[in-house]
């Protein structure tokens, strides 16, 4: 019992840490999002707010309160996965370092600083989506992963990847995967059930926008302005996202995906943790023996970074493949039923973790609207030296524990 409150102790702290850092009212663009809704006909993201306006009152606190229940309950189930799959293997060090790192990464950071947005949505919907799969429930995972496209169609990018890589492993847990076995006559019966309606609501909103986007553009800057708690500014850049067409997005930032993938500095803040969870995730599921599946999960963690072509956020996009690698995890556990075998860390490997600690913890976070962090480095070095000492607790198996 001890060691199973340090455990959830560990991971609790470091998620409080990491809130810590940035923790914020909704901005002004999350607010915007949750006031547009269908009042002009339909328009892309408008059915979050659509939704929310049939129960609430649309105001500020309503935002407020509904954005901290979203990411409470986001928050809960990562700490409840994050228990539960290491309990499953109390011996793996491996696992434990995983999710610390991830609850200290700059996906958390950034999901309390940005507060209220819809990418929150998106991946509560997607840990609905993983669940109904494993229960072989198709449809109605692709009824919810549909409803997620028109919340917010990143779902693209973060939801339809990771939730396919989802019905690729509990389809096929106890052999080795291999390519081949996607044309598997059964395999491409459920993929089709499960992609279907969700590509079709891609493809649908992607032409509209395409080609109605604009006829909205007038209408939604003036009932934006209108609001009393959302600036000009905010409502002609809300406006634009809402509006502005997928090709000429694609046109004025393109050019940078390179720069912004390769050579930005969350190449180097952001990739090397990354890199190092999966490294954790190969020896913990020990995929050297079954190479496909590390490949497809490796391609999956980083399809989101796509999203540089089109978007100018960088930093908030680096974040997504930190949660995507947390649900491809959890995926693999959740059909991993070897005996847990206990492993000491090589010192490459404490020299990885001990890099990927310090840059997910005391480099500063380029934030949204001008903030910054709000603990110096000093500080940050005092209230992470407790996770040190929880780590030493837990380092011992659990069958050495008296």
């Amino acid at each position: 019992m001890g060691r199973k409150l340090l455990l959830i102790g560990l991971y609790l702290y470091a998620l409080l840490f990491s809130v810590g850092r940035t923790l914020r009212l909704p901005n002004k663009w999350s607010e915007s999002h949750w006031m547009m809704d269908y009042r002009f006909g339909f328009i892309k993201r408008g059915l979050a707010g659509e939704i929310f306006g049939w129960f609430c009152t649309k105001d500020e606190f309503s935002i407020l309160i509904l954005s901290a229940v979203i990411l409470l309950l986001l928050s809960v189930f990562m700490i409840g996965i994050a228990f539960k799959e290491t309990i499953k293997r109390e011996n793996s060090f491996y696992r434990i370092l995983f999710f610390l790192i991830f609850f200290l990464s700059q996906y958390i950071v950034f999901s309390a600083h940005l507060i209220g947005y819809l990418d929150h949505v998106v991946f509560l919907l997607t840990l609905a989506v993983i669940y109904l799969i494993r229960k072989d429930r198709i449809f109605q995972a692709s009824l919810i992963a549909t409803v997620s496209v028109f919340i917010h169609e990143i779902s693209l990018f973060l939801m339809l990847p990771v939730s396919v890589f989802a019905l690729l492993i509990f389809e096929s847990p106890k052999i080795p995967f291999l390519f081949k076995n996607i044309l598997s006559k059964g395999m491409v019966k459920k993929m089709a059930l499960f992609l279907i309606l969700p590509f079709l609501s891609v493809i649908f909103i992607s032409f509209f926008h395409e080609y109605d986007g604009t006829t909205y553009a007038f209408k939604v800057f003036n009932y934006l302005r209108e609001i009393p708690f959302i600036p000009d500014k905010v409502a002609q850049s809300v406006t634009s996202g809402y509006t502005q067409s997928f090709s000429l997005s694609f046109q004025e930032q393109h050019k940078h995906f390179i720069q912004r993938v390769f050579i930005s500095k969350a190449t180097l803040f952001y990739g090397i943790p990354l890199l190092f969870l999966l490294w954790i995730t190969l020896k913990e599921f020990e995929l050297k023996e079954n190479i496909g599946v590390f490949i497809l999960l490796s391609v999956i963690t980083f399809i989101p970074l796509l999203l540089h072509s089109i978007a100018y956020d960088t930093y908030r996009i680096w974040t997504f493949p930190f949660m995507i690698l947390f649900l491809g995890f959890w995926i693999l556990s959740l059909t991993d039923h070897k005996n847990a075998q206990v492993k000491n860390l090589s010192a490459l490997e404490t020299v990885f973790f001990v890099t990927s600690f310090l840059l997910v913890t005391l480099i500063p976070n380029v934030l949204f609207d001008g903030e910054t962090e709000r603990f110096s480095i000093p500080v940050k070095i005092i209230l992470v030296l407790p996770l040190f000492l929880m780590l030493y607790l837990l380092k011992k198996p659990q069958s050495k524990q008296v």
